[in-house]
């Protein structure tokens, strides 16, 4: 039998999702889950977030860290991680490390953090409500600068697990070029900095209908190395584990053997497919 975990889960908290923490590992024990990693959104610079409907106020991470370990305390049925998902904001990288030092340097501190890439010059390039967007932007430059952000951010250093690894195909957008010359750099270079992807399901809840990652993408992160979480970025407690197997399948297809958990002391555990 699996040993099923979500390594990406957002609350009410970012202002774009509904539910407390407490909500969200209630429905991790009916699923049935070994584990899983609350990762609310670190909070964004006022420019870009302005209305607060993208990411935890700054004032709230206080509070947010000692709702995850009482609810860790009241479920102990269930392992529960304190997290973290982190932009990647190029020329702001100092701010970011500060945040996150912040975070993590206290006893019930963050002990993941997952890095993302949202913005491509200060355009939200995944948000719905700005879709429209995309009638603007040459498909295949976003695709180029989405990933050499994403390589950016993982030779950062700031990050231990890279969330959904090819989310500028969320609204199905594919470049004219062979994309396999950027999944081959995304490998090395997630190879040589030591960091791990996450396999997500929310592709399959959005217009793309795909994991995060795709499977050619996958297979070169297993080729080079690349070990990998799973996790469903959840921002309903109504969608934690969300068809999660299918992240486990996809590790399995690509020849991965294992999927990582962290144990909450910096170190990974790995959980047989």
């Amino acid at each position: 039998m699996r040993q099923l975990t979500d390594c990406h889960i957002h609350t009410e908290r970012c202002g774009h999702a509904v539910g407390t923490v407490d909500e969200y590992v209630a429905a991790g024990v009916k699923h049935g889950l070994l584990g899983m990693v609350i990762t609310e959104h670190l909070a964004l610079p006022d420019d870009l977030d302005p209305h607060r409907n993208l990411s935890m106020p700054a004032c709230d991470l206080d509070d947010y860290l000692v709702e995850v370990d009482l609810t860790r305390q009241r479920y102990p049925e269930i392992e529960v991680i304190s997290g973290i998902e982190a932009d990647f904001l190029p020329g702001r990288e100092g701010a970011t490390a500060m945040a996150l030092a912040a975070a993590k340097n206290r006893s019930d501190g963050v002990r993941m953090v997952l890095g993302s890439v949202h913005f491509i010059d200060g355009w939200v390039f995944d948000d719905p409500n700005r879709i429209e967007e995309w009638e603007r932007h040459d498909v295949d430059v976003a695709w180029r600068d989405y990933f050499s952000l994403w390589c950016d951010a993982v030779r950062s250093g700031m990050f231990d697990v890279m969330a959904h690894p090819d989310l500028v195909k969320k609204f199905g957008h594919r470049p004219t070029f062979d994309p396999r010359e950027l999944y081959a750099e995304a490998a090395r270079v997630a190879s040589s900095a030591g960091v791990l992807i996450e396999v997500s399901t929310a592709g399959l809840r959005k217009p793309v209908a795909e994991l995060y990652p795709g499977h050619e993408l996958l297979a070169a992160f297993r080729q080079a190395g690349v070990a990998a979480t799973a996790g469903s970025d959840a921002h309903d407690p109504s969608e934690v584990g969300y068809k999660i197997e299918s992240a486990y399948d996809a590790l399995a297809r690509a020849g991965y053997e294992s999927v990582q958990f962290p144990d909450g002391s910096g170190e990974w555990r790995s959980l047989p497919l």
